[in-house]
This record gives C-alpha cells, sequence and structure tokens, in this order.
C-alpha cells in the first residue's frame, strides 16, 4: 500500500478503510512514514473530517500500538479515574486535581501532554519541578499510583506510541482543532492507561482550541459516545477559557500557584470552581458518592484538611523531586532573570486568551517547533481578571522573562491582548454544562 494513496482517499473526501488506518498507526508506531507525509494526511482530516466510525476505528489502533496496563492486578481498593482538559491558558488543574481525587478515594493513573499549540502542556509544568520524573518506567508509575494514590506522568514512548508521534506533528502544523483528532489522541491514551473512569474538562472561548459552545458540545458528544464504546464511562464540563485560568500563566509559575492552592492559602475563584467541579465528577463516576453536593463537599475537605497537599509532596517524592517541595517550592523552582510589572489604565473588559498563549511561546515557554527546549521560568503572574480595575499600583500582570527585550515585547502582547473600559462586563459562568452522555 502507498500512504499516498491513503492520503489521497482523505483529501477527495473518502472514508478511510480498516487497512488504511491500520497501515497508518503502524507506519506512525514505528516511524516509516515521513513527518511531511503524517502532516498531509493531518491535514486532510482536518478540513473533510473522519466519520465516527473511522475516528473510533483510529482511537482503538492508537491505544493498542503500545503498552496498555491492567490495574485489577494491582487490587488498590478505589476506582482508577482521570481527568482530561482539551488545552487552555494557565490551566494548571491536574496539579490540583490528582492530589484532591486522590485523598478523596479515587486512584489517579495521570497520563499527560506537552503543550499543544497556545496551551500550556502537563509534562511540562511537572517539570519544572527539579528531579520529578515525569517518564518514569511503568513499575514506578504503578507503584506510585498504589502506594500514594495519584502519579502525574508524561506520555512514555511505550504509551500509544502512535499518538505520541502524532500530537508532536499536529502541534506545528495547524491541525490541532480537528474533533476526531483530538477525541482520537486523548482516549487512545486513556484507553491505554486502563481507566474505569474519565472526566472530560472540554475548554470553550478564546483561549481554547473549540471557540463556540456549539463545537465544544460537538467535542464533548464524541469523546462520550467513542468512550462508550470501549466500555469506558466519561462525563464532560463545558467550561469558560475567555480568559487565563487562575493568575499565573508559564510552567513554573503554574507550579507555585497550585502548591497556594494546595496550602490552601491563595484559590483563584474560578480556578476553585472548575477544579472542586471536576474533583466532584470523578467521585460520581467512581461510585464513591452519588449526590453531586457531597462529592463535592468531600474535594473541599481533602483540601481543607491539607490531605491533598500531603499527597503532592508524596507523589513528588516518589517521582524523584525534592521531599519537601510543598513547605519550599519557592526555594525549588526556577526563576526569571527580568521581572516587571506591565501597568495600564481601566477595567479589564474581555482577554485574547489565545494571544496570551502566544505571548508566552514567544518568551521562550512554549514550543515553535517539534522538541524544542523551554525557559521554565518565565510567563506572566498576577494577572488581572475580567472585571478587573487595573492603574498605576495594581498592574494588568507581572512578566518574567529571560531578558529585557524579550520583557518589552511580552510586555506589549499582554497589553494588546486585554481590552479596557470603563466598567465591569457580566459575569459568566465558569461551567456552562455537564453531559453525562
Amino acid at each position: 500500500m502507498l500512504f499516498t494513496d491513503v492520503i489521497r482517499t482523505k483529501r477527495d473526501g473518502g472514508a478511510l478503510s480498516d487497512e488504511q488506518i491500520r497501515f497508518f498507526v503502524d507506519g506512525l508506531a514505528d516511524g516509516s512514514i515521513p513527518a511531511e507525509q503524517v502532516s498531509a494526511l493531518a491535514m486532510a482530516i482536518f478540513l473533510n473530517s473522519m466519520s465516527f466510525e473511522e475516528a473510533g476505528k483510529l482511537t482503538s489502533k492508537m491505544a493498542a500500538s503500545g503498552t496498555v496496563l491492567d490495574w485489577e492486578q494491582e487490587d488498590l481498593g478505589g476506582p482508577v479515574v482521570d481527568k482530561h482538559s482539551t488545552g487552555g491558558v494557565g490551566d494548571k488543574v491536574s496539579f490540583l486535581l490528582a492530589p484532591i481525587a486522590a485523598a478523596a478515594g479515587c486512584f489517579v493513573p495521570m497520563i499527560s501532554g506537552r503543550g499543544l499549540g497556545h496551551t500550556g502542556g502537563t509534562t511540562d509544568k511537572a517539570e519544572s519541578i527539579p528531579g520529578y520524573d515525569a517518564m518514569p518506567d511503568f513499575d514506578l508509575f504503578r507503584k506510585t499510583v498504589k502506594d500514594v494514590g495519584c502519579a502525574i506522568i508524561g506520555q512514555t514512548e511505550d504509551l500509544a506510541p502512535a499518538d505520541r508521534r502524532f500530537y508532536s506533528i499536529r502541534d506545528v502544523t495547524g491541525t490541532v482543532e480537528s474533533v476526531p483528532l483530538i477525541t482520537a489522541s486523548i482516549l487512545s491514551k486513556k484507553i491505554a492507561a486502563g481507566l474505569q473512569g474519565l472526566i472530560m474538562d472540554v475548554k470553550v472561548g478564546s483561549g481554547a482550541f473549540m471557540d463556540s459552545h456549539e463545537r465544544a458540545v460537538e467535542l464533548a458528544n464524541s469523546i462520550i459516545r467513542t468512550a462508550g464504546t470501549a466500555g469506558l464511562k466519561t462525563h464532560a464540563l463545558i467550561t469558560d477559557m475567555n480568559e487565563v485560568l487562575g493568575t499565573t500563566a508559564g510552567n513554573a509559575l503554574e507550579i507555585a500557584e497550585s502548591m497556594r492552592y494546595l496550602r490552601n492559602e491563595e484559590r483563584e475563584p474560578r480556578l476553585d470552581d472548575i477544579t472542586l467541579a471536576l474533583c466532584a465528577e470523578m467521585v460520581l463516576v467512581g461510585g464513591l458518592e452519588d449526590d453531586r453536593d457531597a462529592a463535592r463537599k468531600r474535594c473541599e475537605n481533602a483540601v481543607t484538611s491539607g490531605r491533598a497537599a500531603e499527597i503532592f509532596g508524596r507523589m513528588t517524592a516518589a517521582l524523584g523531586g525534592p521531599a519537601d517541595f510543598v513547605e519550599n517550592y519557592e526555594q525549588h523552582l526556577a526563576t526569571a532573570p527580568v521581572v516587571r510589572a506591565v501597568h495600564a489604565e481601566g477595567v479589564v473588559t474581555a482577554v485574547n486568551a489565545r494571544a496570551v498563549g502566544n505571548a508566552i511561546i514567544e518568551l521562550g515557554g512554549g514550543r515553535r517547533k517539534v522538541g524544542e527546549q523551554l525557559d521554565l521560568a518565565v510567563g506572566f503572574s498576577n494577572i488581572a481578571s475580567i472585571g478587573t480595575a487595573v492603574n498605576s499600583e495594581r498592574p494588568i500582570a507581572v512578566v518574567h522573562a529571560a531578558c529585557e527585550d524579550d520583557a518589552d515585547r511580552a510586555a506589549k502582547n499582554i497589553l494588546s491582548a486585554c481590552k479596557l473600559g470603563n466598567s465591569a462586563p457580566a459575569d459568566r459562568p465558569t461551567i456552562a454544562e455537564i453531559l453525562t452522555g
């Protein structure tokens, strides 16, 4: 079979056969199909989409392209549940949710991705923690999940390797926003991880890949339906991404904010609402509670009791990070040499969150090409939320940069990303809808 014929089939609006999908996935996994042909097919799929049947076959074949985990032999004593976000700017929920859900009785084997397009990657953020092994072998991964309750790692070479390569090529070829490809990418990893339940955080807005509520619901339903064919119970939340989530954006800066949250020192309202809602849904899907309010109270207690922070510390130490990281995170995280407040006058009325994400890429905190090394210290902190009055005392954000020229450029970028007015706009809900299939 010639792969050019596979590309032509989808280019001309046809449906890929089982044989063609198998050929494609095998070539992704062993590297025999060159990147330019992979990107050509990705663009053809982006433009002409895939049927539900095609996406389901692509999902199952990518999941089976490497190791598939089985947690039954571990006798964990609780449900194996995970969360996945479709990507946003300032989205550090994973670092809060995994230990909270573990403290609430779930076991969370979280296999995350690197930055994709303008969005930050959980794996990159985890690697801001000195010594943290985001790519452990499966024995250490299993042991950490069993002993601690959760482990946040990156996608290893053994787990859905076909998706791993496809993901990195899509990141730099403008083919990220395809519903069937997002569905197959997410679920291939989650099915391979051996989950019993999955919660989707489908983001919508200026900083999301889905820029309309209708598109977000389309993706959520695609994931729920495809997951159902594999026996994976899935709920989805449609959440707001019309501004940065939390007060920071950038790898190490988001880890620092996560520690303040887990220590119950600073819990930005939008971040707090989305985190607890997702955690509660994990508790429900896992069968630990049958009432949403009771599930949320269980998760709230995990934070206020200090149990979630303790679990994060144990997870970090188990994966090679500092044993005192939660207590002394400021001493361990890298800091940028240039830190500068950016001021403006007015009330923040709108934010182009995608532009903020792109500004972080320009600072060196995100990738322009596959395999590019990141500056984990750069980004923005003290980001003013929509409705905040900014002035000479309250900055619109604080830039963290590697040099003065980068700081100048980032200051201009953050100012152009924010719209100012005289009064605050009406409040928007952080959670627009919960879909349960």
